[in-house]
């Protein structure tokens, strides 16, 4: 029984998305039947007035034989944002500390770099994961 306590606490395969005050942890867990599932947690950091921080989460539970209906989901609602808004995050202009140089366009990028950092969020795969 303590090893499976020790393996309900144990992440079988894990990546971390850092996105500002906020950071993505995307872990693959096992069920007590053995079989894995997918948790999507939101971190976001918040300070306190006398300078100390805490965070709050949000956390996704997400079960097989839920992947093909949310990642199609997934897909559908990020295209059609970026096809009515575009790509830039004009939200980003309106916080204290936003450098317009550091958002500056990038260069194109060139035919050496790899094809991997080519896709776009909208092309990621749950057999990525």
């Amino acid at each position: 029984m303590a090893d499976r306590d020790y393996k309900d606490q144990e992440d079988i395969f894990s990546k971390v998305v850092r996105a500002g005050r906020r950071t993505y942890f995307f872990d693959v867990r096992s069920t007590k039947a053995d079989d894995y599932y997918l948790t999507i947690t939101e971190s976001k950091k918040f300070t306190n007035d006398d300078g100390s921080f805490h965070f709050k989460k949000h956390k996704i539970y997400l079960y097989k034989e839920d992947f093909a209906e949310f990642e199609s989901t997934l897909a559908e609602m990020t295209q059609y944002i970026i096809k009515e808004k575009g790509d830039e995050v004009i939200s980003e202009r309106h916080q204290a500390d936003y450098d317009p140089a550091a958002h500056a366009p990038k260069e194109t990028p060139t035919s050496s770099d790899n094809e991997e950092s080519k896709k776009s969020f909208t092309d990621i795969s749950f057999d990525d994961i």
